[in-house]
């Protein structure tokens, strides 16, 4: 069953490309989070993704976001990926793809990893999903729009 928008954000613990078990509760209360789910470390789309989301850390950072991204790919990979392209957020080994599957993160043509990225509030709660396996700097710019409009909202609050 897919996760939807609205939907508390299921947990998950996963290695981390530093080696380290990462919870997403760890974040509630605290931060907002942008996790993206990606095909593949180094390939071309996820490479532009990758990049695009770090061009824009320093500005989701002060929208109040943590980064985090998804892949099948082992903790070494990751961090090889991180070192490449100088990567300041957290990559997570899905090995098993237990945690894409629990999210319902789609497949393209049954065998490409979907690219899709959810907006997490710091309560926990699901804001936003843009899924798109060719628009990959496209869900940088969602994640932006999104966690603008969050903070409107908390300041409103």
């Amino acid at each position: 069953m897919a996760v939807k928008v609205g939907d508390k954000a299921p947990e998950f613990t996963l290695p981390s490309q530093m080696g380290d078990n990462v919870t997403l509760s760890e974040f509630f209360g605290k931060k907002n989070i942008v996790l993206y789910f990606y095909p593949k470390d180094e390939s071309p789309g996820c490479t532009r993704e990758a990049c695009s989301f770090r061009d824009s850390y320093e500005e989701l950072t002060n929208l109040g976001a943590e980064v985090i991204g998804v892949s099948g790919q082992s903790v070494e990979s990751h961090k090889s990926f991180a070192t490449h392209y100088g990567l300041p957020f957290i990559l997570l080994s899905d090995k098993d793809n237990k945690v894409r599957e629990l999210y319902g993160v789609p497949s393209t043509m049954g065998i490409i990893p979907g690219r899709v990225t959810y907006i997490i509030d710091k309560h926990g709660v699901v804001r936003h999903i843009f899924s798109s396996q060719i628009q990959a700097e496209r869900h940088v710019e969602e994640a932006k729009r999104t966690l603008m409009e969050l903070e409107k909202e908390q300041l409103a609050a």
